[in-house]
């Protein structure tokens, strides 16, 4: 290796470029900048601050939190329907005085004071909704218009009623009780804000009136072609805002016990900073309720702190002016071009030397020269099937296959000229095996492991494993798996060719040709799912041995075949056997003469080969060049290779005309024939073994005969 490439070796193998792209794919990024700016101007008005984080006054900033939080809580469901909200200004402070009227006016309990106020709330927060939902007016219009009358509303009542109720002698426990008392360290703002949050937090991303506020917002003309009625979700936001709102307002009336002039004023403007610094967006249909909380205290504590810094009014305002103005930019702008950065940093290639193989070309004399023996394959089902990955054979001599579609086939012997759909699974079944009571078993691409029953029940065994705790993807999730095999015990032993792309994704994943496949095994007694081995550059087939003490998988990019040991000295522990072949392998299976059969998905090429020294170049590829001119595995010629427990090359086959079954990912052996299936393929092979045991069936080699 000389130097220039040892330090790309460093480069690409050692930085975590990767890392990066993942941790932008991960929707809680959306929430990073809103975090990192909440602790940084906690940090800053803290510190400069004397007794910002004495308990005191804690308590007393964290009432006003509580109330405007309220606020924002309201008017980001508003914004997440695909609104604005910009009365909840004047619906505040005429709640607060609805409020104070009832209670110190007109005398009645507090109960009837907390009445007023929110029904004062939702009142004007239907009218809104009514206007904007059903007669579908302009949001930003109609507000502002419901603003100004409600804050002209608010300030001749005020006028004509604020010094009776000043001088009002009434008085109650409870009323004092909610405006100046504690709860378990708590002031009564903060506890109705925590919880009010945690129920629209659950209703937003739990039920279906949630789904449908962010399907609005998303798009008010896909949400009416799904059948959701989008006037009435818009209504039910801004009642639910005017709701929030007229508790906030009554919680301020109990604090100060009175309103002025400036009660609400300009609180419209707070709050939708407040949403929109948070991460909410203003288009709708993103955000959440904790990105509106976080936002609430940003600034909150930036124009409380200001105040308590000697600054004015002005000062708030313009800082505030360019808070919105940042948040808005940040919204529009990562919106926009988020995939366009997830493309330059996701797609992160290695740099990697392969190791010269031995030459596979008809007449270059080696254990893996190639043939034309396929070409004489005969056909099963030409064109009426689509990708048979994997093929199998149960007892009664029927061929199974799964497809692209979802399905399961089977072929009927002894001809198999008649088929039928098995089962419907869904996904693209992948590796299939039969266990000892006749289930098939099946890994299905992007979904799981699966089980097909003799009468056609399909079940779920396995979606996940334990995630990692230094996974950043959720690497919980089987994303590829790809083929299994069963051992005597009924453990199920199968691969997830990569932590990071889907099945449909295989390219990228060439490409990149990072460490990502891992080897699991699952326990049908518990219905617990393991990773045995990690790091693995797509791993593919699995095969037990035939002594069932160890078991063979692949390692499709390395170009290397894999042992296992299930028991013996080297139980839990893997070693490569056969590596640098010049075909990539996929699946394996038993023989009848004690050996292996392994299927080419595609054979090595020097350019491929050149190109995984040179990783710039392939990142460069993936984001310059449209994907059918990418460059990646070759995998319109491969073949099959027969190996033994010894590693020696028994023979192989291949298919060099290229019209039959140039592109092999599986094959069974049975009854002294070969079955051959291709991810790429329209139909099945057959070829005629010579020389084989025609009484061999891998069910009995497996289980025996039925009993």
């Amino acid at each position: 290796m000389t130097f220039r490439e040892r330090l790309q070796a460093w480069r690409y193998n050692l930085v975590p470029d990767h890392i990066i792209g993942e941790i932008l794919e991960k929707r809680w990024t959306d929430n990073a900048i809103p975090f990192v700016a909440l602790i940084a101007t906690v940090a800053a008005f803290g510190s400069q601050i004397p007794g910002f984080f004495s308990l005191y006054s804690l308590q007393e900033s964290t009432r006003q939190l509580g109330e405007f939080s309220l606020v924002v809580i309201g008017l980001t469901v508003v914004m997440l329907g695909g609104g604005i909200d910009l009365a909840v200004g004047a619906i505040f402070a005429l709640s607060a005085f609805a409020a104070i009227a009832t209670f110190f006016i007109f005398a009645l309990p507090v109960w009837v004071a907390f009445l007023a106020a929110i029904t004062t709330g939702i009142i004007i927060g239907a009218i809104n909704g009514y206007l904007i939902g059903y007669i579908r007016l302009r949001a930003f219009l109609t507000t502002l218009v419901i603003l100004i009358i409600g804050r002209a509303i608010f300030e001749i009542l005020i006028v004509n009623y604020g010094s009776i109720a000043q001088m009002s002698q009434v008085s109650s426990d409870i009323w004092d009780y909610i405006g100046d008392d504690i709860i378990l360290g708590f002031s009564v703002p903060v506890l109705t804000t925590i919880i009010v949050a945690f129920i629209t937090h659950i209703a937003l991303t739990r039920s279906r009136p949630g789904w449908h506020v962010l399907a609005v917002g998303g798009s008010r003309r896909s949400a009416h072609n799904a059948g959701i009625n989008v006037r009435r979700t818009v209504f039910f936001t801004y009642v639910f805002s005017g709701f929030t709102t007229g508790l906030a307002g009554f919680l301020f009336a109990t604090r100060l016990s009175g309103t002025g002039i400036g009660t609400g004023h300009g609180l419209e403007i707070l709050a939708l900073t407040a949403a929109v610094v948070g991460g909410n967006s203003l288009g709708g249909g993103r955000g959440s309720v904790i990105k509106g909380l976080m936002g609430a205290v940003i600034v909150l504590v930036m124009t409380n702190g200001l105040i308590r810094l000697g600054y004015g009014t002005g000062t708030n305002q313009m800082v505030l002016g360019v808070l919105l103005a940042v948040a808005v930019t940040i919204d529009i702008r990562w919106l926009k071009n988020r995939h366009k950065v997830l493309n330059e940093m996701y797609v992160a290639p290695v740099y990697l030397k392969m190791d010269d193989a031995p030459s596979a070309e008809a007449g270059s004399g080696t254990a893996f020269e190639l043939n034309n023996r396929l070409s004489k394959a005969r056909s099963i089902g030409l064109g009426e099937i689509e990708g048979p990955e994997d093929v199998i054979l149960d007892r009664n001599d029927h061929l199974y296959c799964g497809t692209r579609h979802g399905e399961v086939v089977r072929f009927f012997a002894p001809d198999y000229t008649e088929s039928e759909v098995f089962a419907h699974v869904g996904g693209f079944p992948l590796g299939l095996a039969f266990d000892r009571d006749e289930n098939l078993i099946s890994c299905v691409g992007a979904m799981g492991l699966y089980s097909i029953t003799p009468d056609r029940k399909v079940t779920r065994l396995s979606a996940e494993t334990r995630r990692s705790f230094t996974s950043i993807v959720d690497d919980a999730v089987l994303r590829d798996p790809n083929d299994l095999d069963i051992a005597p015990d009924g453990l199920i032993y199968f691969t997830d060719s990569t932590k990071r792309y889907d099945a449909h994704d295989w390219t990228l994943d060439s490409i990149e040709n990072r460490g990502t496949g891992r080897l699991l095994v699952y326990d049908p007694k518990d219905g617990s799912t393991k990773t045995l081995l990690d790091g693995y550059r797509y791993t593919n087939g699995v095969c037990m041995a035939h002594d069932n003490k160890s078991l063979y998988f692949c390692e499709t990019w390395a170009c290397s075949i894999h042992r296992y040991w299930l028991e013996g000295p080297k139980a839990g522990k893997a070693e490569c056997v056969l590596r640098n072949m010049p075909g990539y392998p996929d699946n394996i299976n038993r023989a009848s003469d004690g050996g292996y059969w392994m299927a080419w998905l595609g054979m090595r090429t020097p350019s491929f080969d050149l190109s995984l020294r040179h990783p710039a170049m392939r990142k460069r590829m993936t984001r310059r060049l449209p994907q059918d001119e990418w460059l990646f595995p070759n995998v319109n010629t491969g073949g099959v290779v027969k190996f033994d427990d010894d590693m020696n090359i028994i023979t192989t086959l291949g298919d060099l005309t290229g019209l039959s079954h140039p592109s092999v990912t599986s094959m069974r052996e049975h009854k002294g024939q070969l079955f051959i299936g291709g991810i790429l393929n329209n139909r099945i092979g057959l070829y005629d073994i010579e020389n084989a045991d025609k009484n061999w069936t891998a069910p009995v080699a497996y289980w025996g005969e039925k009993s």
